[in-house]
């Protein structure tokens, strides 16, 4: 089906706690819609969403993947549906963000068997944060330990009373065959295809339906004033007009239905299918999310994407200029990179100019296709709120928005920042790698912003959301992009400081024939504050030192303290001040000057001492309450210093502390594991102190 004909689009995010059964649902929903033959198998490694090496040989999702469909829903209408599945492991986050960014609505994945776990709460609030509508689908009733009712507790207890179920389970684990529908007070009997027929709800169950059908049509009308009124004179709504109005209360963000299937039997899912496309909003009755990256290389400091930029919220309009929103990257060994988009404006067609508003690029459109996992669907056109994708565009990294011109009424939104807290070294394997390494790290990172490459002191310093998400990287460094390194614990970034005052002096004599060279500096070097950087005074009088060469005697000090003091790291927070000197008419030089200032400046350090610097971070904790005290515990021994402790209204404590970087080169993980992963980590490297048990050297 190309875009040309007039069906609704619903993009569609499916999240939830990792081994929820996400990638499972998307497989029944895909083979019930006809779009495949057969479903895959996770533990097989045949899903059409998990299909890079990486993910079968985790049996996770570690990244988005978009799966394309046409639905027939049961009232004869049609429409067309991207489902983006999104890993439940914290280390790949920023893939979860970028989805919900795009979405029309999110599909809140929970085990019947595992019920509400850290990853639920963790997608729930990432959905929140988003402002993305939700409904929540009770997956694996068919499995041993499903409990339904338990579930749906659990679900009230953590996420308020918004919850609307409009199911309930016939039978559970072996015995789950069907589902009795609370709004059309009937049950659905389903056969070993997966299809359905009608028949009365059992006198077991007739009571609890009956129940949550009541309470279901008060919530409902309760926001209908027409239908309020109809109500309380005696005249109940039919299906269709509560469903109708339950829609407008799950796109303000009013009611989150609650619906159960089994995607292994198929028991189920042709009913997700059919309430979400009933119950989710239409692109256009929300705005897009857009985030305008900055691509970053500061060379010696670091090289990232996207935290420099900008986001921005823009009203869908299928009658505008062109306007779409490249939200994710992916570097293929075989077609090269490719770009998911959705359209945000008008309708993008083959042949297209567009001009890039991250980096000015001008991009022609090749041919266009949507996705259904590594599957290519041609498309004609892909028109407003329609998710596609295009290969090998040159200039157009992740969160980059392209336009036929300047967009009007964009406005700033707040869109969540992932910090990276977990780091590693990188080495080169080969001297070939060593070549290719640097352009390679800066397509890995244009693919996914949430890592960010350090380049300093020697070291290539890749760092993430977990080790995970590196071990990720890394492989895919090898095989998508060729070069492989191997990996060590990332070198904490010390500097030293000058321990007092003390005066040197460099000189610099020599002569082989010819030209010598020559060059003496009286210099004074002397502490300067915390963050003081480096000040460097001339106080030469009567032309000891040429005013040609005082530039070079700057920089000689520079190199000095860039190579290193006595323990090994660049010296900072120093004032060197030139106050004396000689020259010689003939053997002086520039480089002379510069030879004899690093030397007197290395002397002043030798003499005076160092004081080992440390950096330090400003870490932030969220955790629930009842985990406060061992959180406490554990960043006491890390030489952390609390600042603030506050307690959120969802019964959250927030932990505000100062940290040495020394101590979190495993925080995240360690705080995993004493948290059971119910807690949410930021590192942002905030300034250096003296490290203590080190005075001088």
């Amino acid at each position: 089906m190309d875009a040309s004909t007039p069906v609704t689009h619903r993009t569609v995010a499916l999240v939830g706690s990792s081994g929820a059964g996400k990638t499972t649902l998307v497989e029944a929903l895909l083979h019930r819609a006809g779009a495949i033959p057969r479903m895959g198998s996770v533990e097989q490694g045949t899903t059409v969403c998990d299909d890079e090496p990486e993910e079968i040989a985790r049996g996770i999702s570690l990244g988005l993947s978009l799966a394309y469909l046409t639905w027939n829903q049961s009232d004869g209408t049609t429409s067309a549906v991207t489902l983006v599945d999104t890993p439940g492991h914290p280390d790949f986050i920023g893939s979860l963000d970028t989805a919900l960014s795009v979405a029309d609505v999110a599909l809140l994945v929970v085990s019947a068997v595992d019920g509400v776990t850290a990853g639920t709460k963790a997608a729930w609030a990432a959905t929140a944060a988003a402002g993305v509508p939700c409904l929540i689908v009770v997956t694996q009733e068919d499995r041993a330990r499903a409990d339904f009712r338990r579930v749906l507790a659990d679900l009230r207890a953590a996420f308020g009373p918004k919850l609307l179920p409009l199911e309930l389970p016939m039978g559970e684990e072996h015995d789950f065959r069907g589902i009795a529908d609370v709004i059309g007070e009937h049950a659905l009997i389903y056969d070993a295809d997966g299809r359905h027929h009608e028949e009365p709800v059992p006198a077991d169950l007739a009571d609890e339906e009956h129940r949550l059908h009541q309470d279901a049509t008060e919530e409902i009308v309760s926001h209908d004033d027409a239908q309020l009124e109809a109500y309380l004179d005696g005249v109940e709504p039919t299906p269709r007009e509560l469903e109708r109005t339950l829609a407008k209360e799950v796109a303000e963000g009013e009611a989150i239905p609650v619906l159960l299937c089994s995607a292994a039997t198929g028991t189920g899912v042709d009913r997700v299918a059919d309430l979400v496309c009933e119950l989710a909003p239409a692109p256009g009755s929300r705005d897009g999310i857009i985030r305008i990256g900055v691509h970053v290389d500061d060379g010696a400091d670091r090289a990232h994407s996207g935290s420099g930029g900008t986001e921005h919220s823009v009203s869908i309009d299928p009658t505008g200029e062109t306007l779409v929103h490249v939200f994710r990257t992916l570097a293929d060994p075989f077609v090269g990179q490719i770009a998911m988009l959705k359209v945000l404006s008008g309708v993008l067609r083959p042949g297209d100019r567009l001009r890039n508003a991250t980096t000015g690029v001008e991009e022609r459109m090749p041919a266009l296709f949507r996705l259904r996992g590594s599957e290519h669907l041609p498309a004609d056109a892909l028109r407003a709120g329609d998710i596609g994708a295009v290969a090998k565009l040159v200039g157009t990294p992740s969160g980059s928005l392209l336009w036929t011109r300047p967009a009007t009424g964009a406005r700033p939104v707040a869109l969540p920042e992932r910090h990276a807290v977990y780091a590693v070294s990188l080495a080169p394997v080969s001297q070939s790698d060593d070549v290719k390494l640097s352009t390679a790290l800066a397509r890995l990172v244009a693919d996914d912003e949430t890592l960010v490459v350090d380049r300093a002191g020697g070291h290539t310093v890749l760092r993430g959301l977990g080790d995970a998400h590196i071990a990720v990287a890394v492989e895919r460094l090898a095989r998508v992009l060729g070069v492989h390194v191997e990996t060590s614990p990332a070198p904490v970034a010390y500097r030293e400081t000058i321990a007092g005052r003390a005066a040197a002096e460099g000189k610099l004599k020599k002569q082989s024939g010819g030209h010598g060279q020559f060059a003496v500096v009286q210099l004074r070097v002397s502490p300067l504050g915390a963050g003081g950087g480096f000040e460097f005074v001339d106080s030469v009088v009567g032309g000891a030192v040429p005013r040609s060469y005082i530039a070079a005697v700057e920089k000689g000090a520079r190199d000095a303290l860039a190579t290193g003091g006595p323990q090994g790291h660049p010296v900072v927070d120093v004032r060197v001040e030139l106050y004396d000197g000689k020259a010689h008419s003939v053997d002086s030089s520039e480089m002379a000057f510069r030879t004899a200032a690093s030397l007197g400046v290395k002397a002043a350090l030798a003499q005076a001492g160092t004081v080992l610097l440390e950096p330090v971070s400003n870490v932030t904790v969220t955790v629930p309450a009842a985990m406060q005290g061992p959180v406490l515990t554990d960043l006491s021994g890390r030489r952390g210093r609390v600042g603030a402790t506050e307690t959120g209204d969802d019964g959250s404590a927030r932990i505000s502390a100062v940290v040495p970087d020394a101590e979190l080169a495993r925080y995240v993980l360690d705080l995993r594991s004493l948290t059971g992963g119910q807690a949410a980590l930021e590192i942002v490297p905030d300034r250096y102190e003296r490290a203590p048990g080190v005075a001088r050297a």
